[in-house]
């Protein structure tokens, strides 16, 4: 999706953009753009739900003014891992780390939602800056739609066209060399937050941490 945020004072707002399940073992996997007083940045925030638990927020700035132009925001999801790419950077992996013992969202459909919603009791600063509704209506504006993946009933357990479909073969199983360091780049340069760094929240780092490149 191409996605213009936005302007101006965007405190307190939430735009989202996200792909998310109907069951009750809840899988998600979330872009969430939180918004901020006017001339400071908005801050990109990607999580990853699976069986249920969520819990695994990074949190970026973008390296660009996402209220001026449309840019965009798309996640390739596939057997092997989550990839989310800004333009075409790719911004956080979550592989397939089921033989480590953690939940991999692959077991059911999700469908595909947007939103934009008042969020001031935690977005901005943690809940420190509230929505000024003087400067509503707030508007986010969307563009260049895409989507390319299997249909599946509520009862799939997995894509029907498995392994037979361009995003299972082999150059889609994993990052390249310059994907890696390109996402090397945004860990270093702009990440502001990584639960697999935080051990205020958690005392041991989660077991995908090191295969996802996060650490």
């Amino acid at each position: 999706m191409q996605i213009k945020l936005v302007g101006g004072d965007s405190a307190g707002t939430v735009t989202a953009f996200y792909l998310s399940s109907q069951n009750s073992e809840h899988d998600e996997i979330d872009f969430e753009f939180l918004g901020n007083r006017t001339g400071e940045p908005y801050i990109l925030q990607t999580n990853v739900f699976s069986g249920g638990k969520g819990d695994r927020e990074q949190r970026i700035y973008l390296w660009f003014d996402p209220t001026k132009d449309y840019h965009s925001y798309s996640v390739l999801w596939n057997l092997y891992m989550i990839a989310f790419f800004v333009d075409d950077t790719p911004i956080r992996v979550f592989k397939n780390s089921k033989d480590l013992g953690v939940r991999y969202p692959f077991d059911q459909p999700m469908k595909l939602y947007s939103s934009l919603w008042n969020a001031d009791d935690w977005a901005t600063r943690g809940g420190q800056e509230k929505t000024d509704w003087s400067k509503a209506p707030f508007v986010a504006s969307y563009r260049g739609f895409y989507v390319d993946g299997c249909e599946a009933s509520a009862e799939a357990k997995v894509c029907a066209t498995q392994g037979a479909r361009w995003w299972d073969q082999k150059e889609f199983q994993d990052l390249d060399g310059e994907q890696y360091r390109r996402l090397a780049w945004v860990r270093k340069e702009h990440t502001i937050y990584n639960y697999c760094t935080d051990r205020e929240r958690y005392a041991t780092m989660s077991p995908e941490c090191t295969r996802d490149h996060d650490v």
